[in-house]
């Protein structure tokens, strides 16, 4: 009696990402920062959708909006210390064709809604200058009766 082979592509598949990456990844985004939080907060209404936590191997973005391709990076004190790290991974990002803006926490936590603005005019400025949307609001709408 024959028996069954296993295909050989199931044992021999490859990642796209690490998967150490995409779990480190996801701790990060149950575990925001209050500057990420914040901006979150404010610009995840609004159209291009921005991603939180972007893994761009061998990094992860904070927040990323994929199609105007920005990369935005909320630094810390703890930066102060990698400078040369992040210069790296900045100009790493550039070449996949990215365009990475810095904001320091501390500004982000005095003046959210300013942050917030500067991250939607660098979207609209990577998209041509068509100005990000929210989402439709149902205010003002009248509602029609479902049943008659």
């Amino acid at each position: 009696m024959a028996s069954k082979a296993k295909p050989v592509y199931a044992f021999h598949m490859i990642r796209r990402v690490d998967p150490r990456l995409t779990a480190y990844a996801r701790e990060l985004r149950n575990n925001p920062t209050p500057a990420e939080l914040s901006i979150w907060h404010r610009v995840s209404r609004y159209r291009p959708p921005f991603t939180r936590q972007l893994v761009q191997a061998p990094y992860i973005i904070d927040l990323a909006c994929r199609r105007a391709k920005l990369a935005v990076e909320f630094d810390g004190s703890q930066h102060l210390a990698t400078i040369g790290k992040d210069a790296t991974r900045t100009a790493f990002l550039e070449r996949q064709g990215w365009k990475v803006i810095r904001l320091w926490n501390s500004d982000v936590l005095n003046n959210p809604d300013g942050a917030a603005q500067h991250i939607l005019q660098e979207v609209a400025e990577c998209l041509g200058d068509t100005h990000p949307q929210p989402l439709p609001s149902r205010e003002g709408r009248e509602r029609r009766p479902r049943f008659k």
